[in-house]
């Protein structure tokens, strides 16, 4: 009983210890050792979509740039230069030799385009504002992607310490049989079973690393930090929120998930677009105008002086195959599915929010009753082997207590990961994950 007490005792005080030791090791190996508040405030900035977000914001201040330039002036430098000489006018009449020399400054400004321009502009500009959605949707998903990664480092690092005091155990209860066998009480039956469940412990233990490693690397690809060695520092131990109202849930959601403004958004801007399209075969009117220096030669004859000019242009396209017709019934399509795309996303949202409420009540729970099954298999362990010991349980029923404590604390830290992903999922899904939540 005092032997098992100070096994317990002791694989307790190494995972506290794991920490400290962990942070030391990676110091050693140039590992950049994360808690979970750099995590999230890493992926918020080096995780390559929130980088392509970025990226598209400058994109988007561009296009506003574009199509407002449409309702502003154009200027236009010019500068030409000809000279021409034709025998064949020779006693005509007309100039047999002549140049001209040009230099002006034209000027182009849309009058009337039956609303064309000021629809393109409005659409550029709602277009910008789906930047920040968009950066802020890119944020929120990064933020969920690497919590949950990070806490999957954590329960791999659970599932290895785990892995090295199971193998510990049937080490030590393999030294017992041996000792046991050299003093006449046990077989070479039972030297054998302890070492077959030894070399069986062996394998789990180089799993379980390799799931360590896998993890940190799927975190390093999560971050953005390809190339570069992390690890984690934290703990899965968590205490259970409490979860909201479904209706309280939902309406945060629809009111602050950054993916549905930007559907809105995208739909004003396919009804600004239908606009355009329908101008497509209207009037419109245009202001145009220059002024400058000309100078000309005539057969040896030469003038200058300033040149300008100035008029209006009317131009209307009556008849352009049908072009814009089919422009108009493709673009209205358009609005017509992105219309249909929000009310999916709609439904999808109410189905998510209703999911993850009851994974944090599913994980909860199971949490909460994995924690006491635990203590129960701790007492079920040091009984089985104090029984062993004066002879009234055999091996098998110690065997069965350690696998029964082996499985019931496996499941309480997957619990715990799963209940702190559970978490974090439903803050993103209500729009309140942010890069720098309260530490575990």
């Amino acid at each position: 009983m005092k032997r098992t007490f100070l096994l317990l005792v002791g694989g307790l005080a190494l995972l506290a210890a794991a920490p400290a030791a962990r942070a030391a090791e990676a110091r050693e190996t140039g590992a950049l050792v994360l808690t979970l508040d750099q995590a999230l405030g890493l992926a918020a900035e080096q995780n390559r979509d929130v980088q392509q977000a970025l990226e598209y914001r400058t994109q988007v201040e561009a296009r506003y740039g574009e199509e407002r330039s449409a309702a502003l002036p154009h200027f236009t430098v010019l500068g030409a230069a000809s000279r021409s000489d034709d025998a064949s006018q020779r006693g005509l009449g007309p100039p047999e030799r002549m140049g001209n020399y040009t230099a002006k400054l034209a000027v182009t400004q849309p009058l009337f385009t039956w609303g064309q321009i000021g629809a393109a502009v409005r659409l550029a500009d709602i277009g910008r504002s789906t930047a920040g959605d968009r950066l802020a949707g890119a944020r929120g998903t990064a933020l969920r992607d690497a919590a949950t990664v990070f806490y999957d480092v954590l329960l791999a690092r659970e599932f290895a310490a785990l892995a090295a005091q199971n193998l510990q155990q049937k080490s030590r209860h393999l030294e017992e049989a041996t000792r046991r066998l050299a003093a006449g009480t046990v077989t070479d039956f039972d030297v054998l079973a302890a070492n077959v469940a030894v070399q069986n412990a062996r394998p789990e233990v180089t799993r379980a690393a390799n799931q360590i490693s896998a993890a940190r690397e799927r975190l390093a690809f999560v971050l953005g930090l390809r190339g570069r060695e992390v690890d984690v520092v934290g703990s899965l131990e968590t205490a259970a929120a409490a979860v909201p109202d479904y209706g309280m849930a939902f309406q945060a959601a629809v009111n602050s998930r950054p993916e549905l403004a930007e559907l809105r958004k995208n739909r004003a801007m396919s009804e600004e677009l239908v606009r355009v399209v329908k101008a497509g075969n209207k009037p419109r009117l245009d202001l145009g105008a220059d002024i400058g220096w000309r100078a000309v030669d005539m057969d040896g004859r030469t003038g200058d002086g300033s040149a300008w000019s100035a008029g209006l242009q009317l131009s209307w396209p009556i008849f352009d195959g049908g072009r814009t017709k089919g422009a108009v019934a493709r673009t209205e399509s358009e609005t017509r599915s992105l219309v249909l795309e929000e009310a999916r996303f709609l439904d999808a949202l109410e189905l998510e929010t209703r999911m993850g409420i009851d994974a944090v009540r599913e994980s909860a729970t199971i949490v909460e009753a994995l924690t006491g099954t635990v203590t129960q298999a701790e007492r079920l362990l040091a009984l089985a082997e104090k029984g062993f010991e004066l002879g009234v349980k055999v091996r098998l029923d110690v065997d069965d207590a350690q696998l029964n404590l082996l499985q019931a604390r496996a499941g309480l830290a997957r619990g715990r990961r799963d209940l702190l992903a559970a978490q974090v999922n439903l803050r993103w899904l209500t729009g309140k994950l942010s890069p720098a939540p309260a530490a575990h």
